[in-house]
């Protein structure tokens, strides 16, 4: 179940209506229903087309499935990455820097997307996992999975890891993305801080054992969900 928070100076209905569009279609691609929420208008809090949107979303758990599986894991347990679609609403005070110092505008040519411009390659909707893995973790295939959000692959991995395990990451398995390559090379960001905030490309990962690998990454695929190895746990 999910419920939407939408407030503003003075509601506009078209763009209020375009906004919980995109909600609902969140929601039919994650499965889940948009059963209410709340719109408020506050003229002394919001100005112009200001606004403020949260939601949250609400499930069951069968008991004994709750992820991660700290207890299962072991070192040799195989780090799958899937794919994001851009930089996942992360990373965006950066972000505005790099734009800011750079030669374009919002409004210019992405220099790394055809055809789109820089705003909407940039702010290219957060893609949703639950209907390729959800059947993975039901088939009991999977111990441990985050999304990979603030702070990027340096923060959120422990997330989902045992203590004294620590997810080893090849970093030369899966291509940058070209939108990461230019804000990189724009920003002159380092490696190791383009990893410790952006996704560089995995939006999500997944703890497999060794034997389960083939069998993830097949269901995966055939779902149309672009995934591979990027890691695996080891001996912190």
């Amino acid at each position: 179940l999910f419920l939407d928070y939408y407030a503003t100076g003075k509601l506009d209905v078209d763009a209020a209506r375009r906004v919980v569009t995109g909600i609902a279609e969140g929601c039919r691609r994650a499965g889940c229903a948009l059963v209410g929420g709340e719109t408020a208008e506050m003229p002394g809090m919001y100005s112009g087309g200001d606004y403020d949107l949260a939601g949250f979303s609400l499930g069951a758990l069968e008991r004994g499935r709750q992820l991660p599986d700290l207890d299962a894991q072991a070192a040799g347990d195989v780090v799958i990455g899937l794919a994001s679609s851009g930089p996942h609403s992360n990373g965006y005070s950066l972000i505005r820097k790099v734009v800011e110092a750079s030669s374009l505008g919002w409004a210019a040519d992405a220099p790394f997307a055809k055809d789109r411009s820089l705003a909407q390659a940039l702010m290219e909707p957060t893609r949703i996992y639950v209907k390729p893995v959800l059947p993975l973790m039901k088939a009991g295939l999977i111990k441990g999975a985050a999304h990979i959000t603030g702070g990027g692959l340096i923060e959120n991995p422990p997330r989902c890891v045992a203590d004294g395990l620590v997810a080893s990451f090849d970093w030369d398995s899966w291509p940058l993305p070209r939108v990461f390559q230019w804000l990189a090379e724009t920003g002159g960001i380092s490696d190791h801080e383009m990893r410790r905030t952006f996704n560089c490309g995995v939006g999500f990962i997944l703890i497999v054992a060794p034997e389960n690998v083939e069998a993830v990454l097949e269901g995966l695929l055939n779902a149309g969900e672009p995934a591979f190895v990027c890691g695996q746990l080891e001996a912190a």
